[in-house]
């Protein structure tokens, strides 16, 4: 079983940026389907941002309402590497935030979103982000 290590939360004011990070060590996944999730205090888990490549073709993502025009991400193969790129922080925001990963089928490249992702089960241990108004 692989381990996922997030990095880069922290506290900023409500405009801020944020840039985090998530490596996967001893995955040997095929076609690997990537993502963040958050969980606030007194909340349920959601997702946040989802990747995956097709091959030579790119690849595509997936971002929960919240987030979109302000969190980005990315994903570096060479190094194992997801990024969520996060601009325009808010408040509500602020929660744990963490890496998830998932293999998808060969035979459905477009097999990546929140709840694959949740059933696959695989998470890091979290990076906290804290946004002040």
């Amino acid at each position: 079983q692989g381990q996922l290590v997030e990095s880069g939360g922290g506290s900023v004011q409500a405009g801020g940026s944020l840039r985090l990070s998530c490596v996967s060590y001893g995955y040997s996944y095929n076609n690997p389907c990537m993502g963040w999730f958050r969980q606030a205090p007194g909340k349920e888990r959601e997702g946040v941002a989802s990747v995956a490549s097709i091959g030579s073709r790119g690849g595509f993502t997936g971002y929960a309402d919240s987030v979109k025009g302000r969190f980005t991400i990315s994903q570096d193969n060479a190094k194992n590497t997801v990024y969520l790129e996060m601009n325009n922080l808010k408040p509500e925001d602020t929660a744990m935030y963490y890496c998830a990963a998932a293999d998808r089928p060969t035979y459905n490249l477009w097999a990546c979103d929140f709840r694959i992702l949740e059933r696959a089960g695989n998470w890091g241990q979290g990076t906290q982000v804290t946004v002040s108004a």
